[in-house]
Order: structure tokens, then C-alpha cells, then sequence
């Protein structure tokens, strides 16, 4: 939790004053920031089966149109195939990633990408160990529709930087 009582990345008052820093960049102006559910996708599916179901009662005078109601009628069955449930929020991703490292964890970055043709969703984590500058990092996959280990875990050792 940041300042206010809400999460996301928090500038000191003081120190954005002093930098000059736009007020659209406080993260904590609007509130935290939810990734969209990838299940949102079954609506289209509905969009798409009642154009179809529209045009199949106008195929009737047009016997041409059958081929784009079968069309419509496919990729609805297509949004409702790829309509993966995302279970793991980004709290939940980088505690699963956490537990999968063997270091403490400081930093990290969440971004969530979709694999395969129904778009399955997937958390890439990474991970820095808490030293400044940190001394390792890791990248961890995880599904977001299970919550389990996507691959091996990958660790390297950062070296420290020469001054």
C-alpha cells in the first residue's frame, strides 16, 4: 500500500514538487490498475452469434449470405473457446513466483501474455534479489487460469557494476 492507503507506485510530494513531475503520472491519482478478465472475450461470441442469427434470417432471400452466417457463427464458437477465466491477479502471480525462487525477492515486474490458439493467459514474472544493486534475478511463468509453474525457472547472477 502506498500513500493514501492505496497501491500502486508513490512519488513523494515533495520530491515530485521539486522534479517537476506531471500530476497524470501519480499512479494513486485514479487507484490501482486490475488487468481485464480474458473471459470478457464470450461476449463478442454473443455479438457475433446474433449477427449471425440476423443474417441467417435474411439468408433466406440471399442464399449467399449462409456463408457469413457460418462464419459469424465460428468465431463466436472461437470467443467462447478462448474465454480462459484468469484466477491469479498480479498480487497472486508474484507471490506463486516468490515461492518458486531461492532468494528473497526486492523488486519485480508483472506482465501478463497469452500462449497458444485459445490464448491461454500467463503471468511472466521477474524477480530481483533485495541487494542494492541487486545480486540475482529470476524469470518464473505462471498460468493464470491454474496457477502452477509454466517452466523452469530461470536464476542468473547479475555481476556488480564497475565505478
Amino acid at each position: 500500500m502506498g500513500a493514501k492507503g492505496q497501491d500502486g507506485i508513490v512519488i513523494p510530494e515533495d520530491l515530485a514538487r521539486a522534479e517537476a513531475v506531471p500530476d497524470d503520472l501519480d499512479a494513486t491519482a485514479v487507484g490501482p490498475y486490475r488487468f481485464p478478465d480474458p473471459r470478457r472475450r464470450s461476449w463478442a461470441g454473443w455479438v457475433y452469434l446474433g449477427a449471425a442469427a440476423v443474417l441467417g434470417g435474411l439468408a433466406f432471400s440471399t442464399p449467399g449470405l449462409w456463408i457469413t452466417v457460418v462464419l459469424l457463427a465460428v468465431l463466436a464458437a472461437y470467443h467462447w473457446w478462448a474465454s480462459w477465466p484468469l484466477s491469479l491477479d498480479q498480487a497472486a502471480a508474484l507471490r506463486a513466483a516468490a515461492g518458486q525462487v531461492p532468494f528473497g525477492v526486492g523488486h519485480a515486474s508483472v506482465a501478463v501474455s497469452f500462449t497458444g490458439i485459445r490464448s491461454r493467459p500467463r503471468w511472466q514474472v521477474i524477480l530481483y534479489s533485495p541487494e542494492s544493486p541487486p545480486l540475482r534475478r529470476a524469470l518464473v511463468e505462471i498460468d493464470g487460469v491454474t496457477g502452477e509453474l509454466c517452466s523452469e525457472v530461470y536464476v542468473e547472477e547479475l555481476t556488480a557494476p564497475v565505478i
